[in-house]
């Protein structure tokens, strides 16, 4: 099981977007996997009454949850996804991991937006990075396939501001997330303990982290928020004590961390709960979810 699912926020069109990554992405599906009530609905969401609310993107097994919601917020490139296109799945080779890149680019680029121009880089015969036309940051990577295997999405942090803050929050991360720990760690030369690359482990899947300085006008926002799957209750209070440090954002489940990463503390069997009688309802007025009271 999946204990960490990226969710993206998505503009009152989840159903176009899961569509759209389908088809562009390799072994890629989208299922509508959760409707909004058709009552007990906010002023601001009744215009969804009875729609898709949850779209889960599946890209090789990997899970990627779609919210469709209003106009409120966008991804930003403090979180992106990294594909890793290993030569080593594919029948034909380099040559052909290069093509299903070449390919990828090209859809993603259009009507989106290019951060680092696709090309020949130190750490990557091929590699480039892209925000596609809904908000969302991809970076496209050719894989050594003599290095160590990793899985084809890797979602990365990106801490942006004056002082580093990749190191901190990996340790928070792993030290509060069972099944984790640190891997690969390169610091940054030229800024003082903070972190050029590093890879570490949450909940047994791989993440990537690094500090960009100064230089970017964004930071994280809700618009890429991680959805972590609890066990109990007290897992959920927990986690929450240690990540909530933001409590007007507070709401639903939603927490938002010292860094400003936005999670969502959840019960494991949250679409279970989800189909009782009024449940949405009582889960709007919640900010910690309180499972005996779904």
């Amino acid at each position: 099981m999946q204990r960490i699912v990226p969710n993206v926020w998505c503009q009152g069109n989840a159903v176009e977007v899961g569509e759209f990554y389908s088809a562009v992405l390799p072994q890629t599906s989208a299922e509508t996997t959760m409707n909004y009530p058709t009552e007990g609905l906010l002023d601001f969401q009744r215009d969804f009454a009875g729609q898709p609310l949850v779209v889960d993107v599946t890209v090789s097994g990997y899970q990627i949850r779609l919210i469709n919601a209003g106009h409120e917020f966008r991804p930003t490139p403090a979180i992106s996804f990294i594909l890793n296109m290993d030569p080593l799945l594919f029948d034909g080779g380099e040559d052909e991991a290069r093509t299903r890149i070449q390919s990828i680019w090209e859809v993603f680029a259009e009507g989106g937006q290019v951060r680092m121009e696709l090309g020949e880089y130190p750490f990557s015969k091929l590699y480039g990075w892209v925000e596609d036309r809904f908000g969302v940051n991809w970076q496209l990577m050719l894989s050594d396939p003599a290095g160590e295997r990793r899985p084809l999405v890797i979602p990365q942090f990106l801490f942006t501001g004056p002082v580093a803050q990749a190191q901190q929050a990996i340790e928070l991360y792993t030290g509060l997330i069972p099944d984790s720990g640190t891997g690969t760690v390169m610091p940054h030369p030229d800024e003082a303990n903070g972190i050029m690359f590093a890879e570490f482990q949450l909940a047994g899947q791989w993440f990537s982290g690094m500090d960009g300085g100064t230089d970017h006008d964004f930071t994280f926002t809700p618009g890429l928020s991680l959805e972590i799957s609890c066990a109990d209750q007290d897992e959920i209070d927990r986690l929450w004590e240690a990540l909530s440090s933001v409590p007007e954002a507070e709401q639903c489940g939603w927490v938002v961390d010292r860094y400003g990463v936005s999670w969502q503390i959840v019960p494991q069997n949250m679409g279970e709960l989800m189909q009782h009688p009024g449940a949405f309802a009582r889960m709007l007025d919640m900010k910690k979810l309180i499972i005996a009271e779904l």
